[in-house]
């Protein structure tokens, strides 16, 4: 006997949907152009042509629903660095003998990698405010440690840069420090953070991880905060100098050579 799939969402369940959307939506409009003030639960349903307490329907506090706004952002920004890094993936490899083919193999996996911090760069520069939300000071009342959805999506997030790092080292083994070669305080924390990914990956290969993820993300928080500008108005070339700061930490090639 076939077993029965899931139903199908009724009407009124779509239309609460939208409706929840709507409200996100109009949350993170407020946010972005008037500040965290602005984006009360009175201010949201006024937007909406609602009641603030109609809003309660959907969302239990404005705490709850600055969460999910902040959901939506990480499934926003997981989802344009994912595209990107497929598009990427999608490149043909030149050359076919062995030779050839593996180095093929390893410019691919570096696009792959430049293609994921180029997106991450890109939609910081196009979405500031956003940015600021994610990555800067936590909005008031959302500064406790909680697994909600917001939460689960920032995991969701790093799960796409740590996907594709563990790619590349399942790919190519590239080298890195041996435990006895980690500072001893650094080590256990390590191991903890390498438990919580639940990988087999060495502890050193964690560690070249999380120097990466501080290459990227200072070159893009300062760039966004505009903590260059005292040097230079446009730091592209610099941000491409950081990321072969990142191939040369997992023995890829950037810039490419064409010999």
């Amino acid at each position: 006997m076939t077993q029965a799939g899931p139903l199908p969402p009724t009407r009124r369940d779509r239309m609460r949907a939208a409706t929840m959307e709507e409200i996100t939506a109009t949350a993170r409009r407020l946010l972005v152009t008037q500040g965290p003030d602005a984006a009360s639960l009175r201010a949201i349903a006024r937007e909406m042509g609602m009641t603030a307490p109609g809003l309660y329907r959907y969302y239990g506090s404005r705490e709850d629903l600055l969460r999910h706004v902040i959901a939506t952002i990480f499934k926003e920004l997981s989802g344009d660095i994912r595209q990107a890094i497929d598009a990427a993936g999608r490149a043909e490899a030149g050359g076919q003998d062995g030779r050839a083919t593996e180095a093929g193999r390893r410019r691919k996996l570096t696009e792959k990698l430049l293609a994921a911090c180029r997106e991450f760069r890109r939609w910081a520069l196009g979405h500031r405010e956003e940015f600021a939300l994610l990555f800067g000071v936590p909005l008031p009342g959302l500064e406790e440690e909680q697994f909600d959805v917001a939460q689960q999506c920032a995991l969701e997030f790093a799960a796409t840069f740590y996907g594709l790092f563990i790619e590349l080292w399942n790919a190519t083994r590239f080298p890195v420090p041996a435990e006895a070669e980690i500072d001893e305080t650094l080590l256990p924390q390590l191991e903890a953070f390498r438990r919580k990914l639940g990988t087999d990956a060495p502890a050193g290969a964690i560690l070249i991880f999380l120097r990466c993820w501080v290459l990227l993300y200072g070159a893009v928080s300062m760039e966004v905060f505009g903590h260059l500008g005292f040097a230079m108005d446009n730091p592209a070339a610099m941000f491409e100098l950081t990321l072969a700061d990142l191939a040369r930490l997992v023995d890829l090639e950037y810039p490419f050579s064409d010999a």
